[in-house]
């Protein structure tokens, strides 16, 4: 064996050396591993939360890029704002009170999809070692970027009527009695990533009460607000919170991802900050996508377009809880959601997600392990399904499959016993309840 100090001391990556120490916090997200995978034909991908957007009118969209070009190119693809195309951000406001939101232009603040608008909240506000108390489980999306700039995360139990107030009380006292920072809340009110719950009238305004009396900041994130199956949306946060909620919105989830276009609504202070920070990352949002969706916005019904794709969700929401009705094996339990695109299954117990991944893609099937969202480890005993872009069809050949591999796990548990320690739940943290719908 060659023992020579050359060869001990050849690496990998020959920078680690130099990086920031907060790139230790940037790691692959469990969702991104699978997409090469999930990818393939052969796979029913229940995993990804890609939109649907075949019901798109592409005569309508493409007539409007086409004029967009012809007519305003030279601005279109030209440097813009930093805070986004004013017309945009006008029409923003009109989509947000359908929530009951009512705003000034001038609060809102275009982003390259809500994407980073976590990122540059999160930049504005969070230093090493402060704390985001975020829902459990949480959206692995945000819960990377608060990895990334070095903050703690501290999960707060939901139900199946989301956020539970107590827990926000013990949360926020615990992390106060460690003489630790909160610099805000992070929570999906609706149709929530990757629980499927939606936060109940009443808990809306008990969490807002909450943080009100101990001086905490809320974000909201809500890119699925408009897509409910069941009722018209329920008012925002922010709708009864101006100074003290920032909302976050998209239109990713009701347009098409593909132009990475979303936005946060902020106190005046902290647009200010958000446009700098903004400046510093991108120096302004891409000025042809944001005119692209203000064209599609001002020439076509999009409100009507909303719609349709609340049928077309519902179609595959009620195609994936029929399936799982009739397929999966005793023990397993699913919310069925109002809304959005996420069915969140727990396991019986003893039956590890995160081990058994690699069995249900070798019999073509991909979901997401519900270990990727939690900041601690945990959620092992969970995945996350989505219905969103699979056929009907599609779905239920998959929870067909998922089904199949679900029985055979559970076989050998019975047979030779639990092979990998089943991490569930930690105490204090119950699985969101099945009773939504």
């Amino acid at each position: 064996m060659d023992s020579s100090p050359a060869r001990s001391q050849t690496r990998l990556d020959s920078f680690v050396d130099r990086y920031a120490a907060r790139t230790a916090g940037m790691t692959a997200s469990e969702i991104r591993a699978l997409f090469a995978v999930a990818s393939r034909p052969e796979v029913v991908s229940l995993a990804g939360g890609m939109p649907n957007i075949s019901g798109l009118p592409l005569d309508v969209v493409g007539g409007a890029i086409g004029d967009l070009v012809e007519h305003q190119g030279t601005v279109a693809m030209q440097y813009g704002s930093g805070q986004g195309v004013p017309e945009l951000r006008e029409q923003i406001t009109d989509v947000m009170r359908l929530e009951g939101i009512e705003a000034h232009p001038d609060d809102v603040v275009v982003t390259v999809g809500s994407q980073q608008a976590v990122d540059l909240v999160t930049r504005v506000f969070c230093d090493p070692g402060d704390v985001v108390i975020c829902e459990a489980p949480s959206y692995v999306g945000a819960l990377g970027v608060f990895r990334a700039y070095q903050a703690e995360v501290v999960h707060a139990e939901m139900d199946a009527h989301g956020l539970v107030p107590e827990a926000l009380r013990q949360a926020i006292a615990s992390v106060k009695a460690a003489g630790k920072t909160i610099k805000f809340l992070y929570t999906i009110p609706n149709f929530h990533n990757p629980a499927g719950v939606t936060m109940s009238a009443q808990r809306r305004t008990e969490v807002l009460e909450i943080c009100r009396e101990e001086g905490v900041l809320i974000l909201e994130d809500n890119p699925y607000g408009l897509l409910g199956f069941e009722r018209e949306p329920l008012r925002a946060l922010r709708a009864d919170e101006a100074d003290t909620v920032i909302y976050l919105g998209s239109f990713s989830k009701t347009f098409a991802p593909g132009f990475r276009v979303g936005w946060a609504l902020a106190p005046h202070p902290v647009r200010e900050k958000l446009v700098l920070a903004q400046e510093s990352a991108t120096l302004c949002p891409p000025q042809f996508s944001q005119m692209a969706v203000s064209a599609y916005l001002a020439k076509h019904d999009w409100v009507g377009q909303i719609k349709q794709f609340r049928e077309m969700y519902r179609e595959r929401r009620d195609a994936m809880v029929s399936a799982l009705d009739d397929m999966m094996p005793a023990g397993c339990t699913w919310n069925v959601p109002e809304g959005g695109f996420y069915v969140w299954l727990s396991l019986p117990p003893g039956i590890d997600a995160k081990a058994m991944l690699p069995r249900a893609v070798t019999a073509r099937v991909a979901y997401v392990p519900g270990t990727a969202f939690y900041a601690d480890g945990f959620g092992s005993s969970a995945m996350r399904l989505s219905f969103c872009y699979p056929t009907p069809e599609r779905i239920r050949e998959g929870v067909r499959r998922l089904a199949g591999v679900l029985e055979a796990e559970m076989e050998l548990r019975a047979t030779f016993g639990a092979t990998t320690p089943a991490r569930g739940l930690p105490s204090g943290y119950d699985a969101p309840g099945t009773d939504v719908s």
